[in-house]
């Protein structure tokens, strides 16, 4: 008997990646592994994380979640966003966050930028995340996308120490300047 092969992997497989601190996703069915990050991340994840809880958590829009967590977009589609926002609790199982969450959020590393930029994007915006922030630390920068039809625009962008507001969120104001580490 023989038995197919399999040229996507799925979540189910997922399971036995190994337990060695990576952070394991499905891209398409395509494995995409990422180590671990640096306290640096973590921070500006930290700090970014209790800006939006505030705001979104305060006015009762959503619930906000960091990674590990598995967002389970396809069978083929399974990420771990640093950090993001889902706005429908029936989306939150025991298996992880069922389909697009309202924000998903993602600190650029080394490891990550390139692979954040374009696959992940494209993933993104053709599996419905309506919105998706690219924090970039190395810049001092945070970019805002709307998805719109299958891709993103730019709909906010701020640097430095600039206070960051979006279009689609009244009151959302979160400054910047307090995310970056010393120098």
């Amino acid at each position: 008997m023989d038995s197919p092969i399999k040229h996507k992997l799925e979540y189910d497989d997922l399971p036995s990646a190994p337990e060695d601190g990576n952070r394991y996703e499905l891209l398409d069915g395509d494995l995409a592994v990422t180590p671990s990050p640096s306290p640096a991340h973590q921070r500006i994840v930290r700090d970014l994380q209790l800006a939006l809880i505030d705001y979104f958590h305060g006015r009762g829009l959503g619930e906000v979640f960091l990674a590990p967590l598995d967002v389970i977009l396809t069978a083929c589609d399974v990420v771990e966003p640093d950090i993001l926002v889902v706005s429908d609790p029936d989306q939150v199982s025991k298996r992880g966050i069922e389909g697009p969450p309202l924000l998903v959020v993602e600190v650029l590393s080394p490891s990550t930028r390139e692979r954040d930029r374009t696959i992940k994007a494209q993933r993104y915006a053709a599996l419905g995340v309506r919105h998706y922030w690219l924090v970039d630390p190395t810049e001092k920068r945070v970019e805002c996308l709307r998805g719109k039809h299958g891709t993103y625009d730019l709909v906010g962008e701020a640097r430095g120490g600039q206070l960051l507001t979006h279009p689609d969120w009244d009151g959302l104001s979160i400054d910047l300047g307090r995310l970056w580490p010393p120098a």
